[in-house]
């Protein structure tokens, strides 16, 4: 089992950026595929960005391509979203996740796939 705990959240202006951090505990944490997910008030939980166990392969929603990075580091349980040239839209609870399942069959864009997640961080972006 692997508890996580997200921060780096908060009030940006439209442009601006903001970095989020999603710590795990536990000595397992390279064996878990990670996400990062988001809800917006009256909306349904969106996927965001995932990133395979070794970090080598990354995923990212349409919406935040080109926008939003994931990384990971391994030694420190670790896993970051990077968001720069915020907009409102982005606005919304942020949502980390890990995914036990086994990479060749897990479907990283659906947060059904993911079976531990954080409290939540929220970002909020001004106009």
């Amino acid at each position: 089992q692997v508890q996580l705990v997200e921060s780096g959240g908060g009030l940006v202006q439209a442009g601006g950026s903001l970095s989020l951090s999603c710590a795990a505990s536990g000595r397992t944490f390279s064996s878990y595929a990670m996400g990062w997910f988001r809800q917006a008030p009256g909306k349904e939980r969106e996927f965001v960005a995932a990133i395979s166990r070794s970090g080598g392969s990354t995923y990212y929603a349409d919406s935040v391509k080109g926008r939003f990075t994931i990384s990971r580091d391994n030694y420190k349980n670790t896993v970051y979203l990077q968001m720069n040239s915020l907009e409102p839209e982005d606005t919304a609870v942020y949502y980390c996740a890990a995914a036990r399942r086994p990479e060749m069959t897990l479907n990283y864009y659906s947060d059904a796939e993911f079976d531990y997640w954080g409290q939540g961080t929220q970002v909020t972006v001004s106009s």
